[in-house]
């Protein structure tokens, strides 16, 4: 399998071998390109990016770890509350226990999922998790300490659009919405809300396939590691590695975009009352900013926008950017990321303006 793997790989590498010549040919000066403003620009938005993130993810990496350790399927299905209305309402405040990056979030929940969470549930950790926890709520009263409203508002229309969010999942989502299942796709009631769970008959199969494919989605060779120190690392560094791609790819994307999209340009296209919102919905998810760090980018717009523009930025970009983007589309099936993307921006924008008419007029 990891030759299989490895032929992959150069597959993708060798049409790559052949741009370099068409990059020597293209660009007379290669020693200029590399010491122009614009690369430096690219390079330090993408490091500090990345260098932002790697924490949180490694936090993520290292929890999913001890998880696949300590946390069994019965574990999760007897701590899950029964009532979706109840499971929805506790997974939106879980952040307050388990203060997650975005980052770090999703091989959390991915991990959560194969023990037998349901996805409604998981889906509403999800979305609250990186804003609604005592680290973000800290840092967006630091950066807004004149607004101290606009902290409750971000805080309150999280946890609300998490829930909307969660119960659509609930109503709609009748399959498991994770790429390539770990467990049987049996549909039983073995508890109220779950959409697909494990049946009698394939209990010993189901954990001998789980453990087969602890490392993520992408691995589909066999490692039933011992539980030892050793093993819980190789799990860890498989879970970062199959996750981090996705956060290279991400942030050198967002680099390359806040390094050739002109700022003035992008204000100026914010200037309409509904504009407003879709600008600042759109720069969160280009930006791609850490919901710890966010609010500090915010708060430099909070002269040029009314307080309900910012609190859409604050609101959608923990829950959608574009490098979680495509760490959603490593774990879940593509229509499923699709129809929460919609449902997620639909929500924030309709819940901001809201916001601004109740609390600002």
């Amino acid at each position: 399998m990891r030759m299989a793997a490895s032929l992959k790989l150069l597959t993708f590498l060798v049409p790559c071998a052949f741009l370099v010549p068409v990059i020597i040919t293209v660009v007379p000066d290669l020693n200029q390109v590399r010491h122009s403003e614009a690369l430096q620009n690219i390079k330090t938005v993408f490091v500090s990016i990345f260098l932002e993130a790697v924490p949180f993810l490694l936090m993520g990496v290292f929890l999913s770890s001890l998880m696949q350790w300590f946390v069994s399927e019965e574990m999760v299905r007897r701590l899950t509350p029964k009532h979706p209305v109840g499971g929805v309402l506790a997974a939106g405040l879980l952040g307050i226990i388990f203060p997650i990056c975005e980052c770090g979030m999703i091989p959390v929940v991915r991990r959560l999922m194969h023990k037998g969470m349901p996805a409604y549930i998981a889906v509403t950790f999800i979305l609250s998790g990186p804003v609604v926890n005592p680290i973000v709520f800290t840092a967006t009263l630091l950066a807004f300490p004149n607004h101290p409203e606009i902290t409750m508002a971000r805080m309150g229309l999280a946890f609300a659009v998490a829930s909307a969010v969660g119960g659509l999942v609930y109503l709609f989502v009748k399959r498991n919405p994770l790429r390539a299942p770990k467990i049987a796709a049996a549909e039983v009631k073995t508890h109220p809300g779950f959409k697909m769970a494990l049946s009698p008959h394939h209990d010993s199969h189901s954990h001998t396939h789980a453990r087969a494919h602890s490392h993520g989605i992408s691995n589909g060779h066999h490692h039933a590691h011992p539980k030892n120190w050793r093993s819980f690392f190789i799990h860890a560094g498989d879970e970062f590695v199959d996750m981090s791609k996705y956060l290279v790819i991400g942030a050198l994307i967002t680099a390359c975009i806040q390094t050739f999209v002109s700022r003035s340009d992008l204000i100026a296209l914010g200037n309409g009352s509904a504009a407003s919102y879709v600008f600042m919905m759109g720069f969160a998810y280009v930006l791609s900013l850490c919901s710890t760090s966010d609010s500090f980018v915010a708060s430099a717009f909070s002269h040029t926008f009314a307080l309900g523009p910012l609190i859409s930025f604050l609101v959608l970009g923990p829950m959608l950017d574009f490098k979680s983007t495509l760490m959603l589309l490593s774990t879940f099936r593509t229509r499923f990321v699709i129809g929460l993307s919609l449902a997620i921006i639909a929500l924030v924008f309709a819940g901001s303006w809201v916001v601004n008419l109740w609390l600002w007029g």
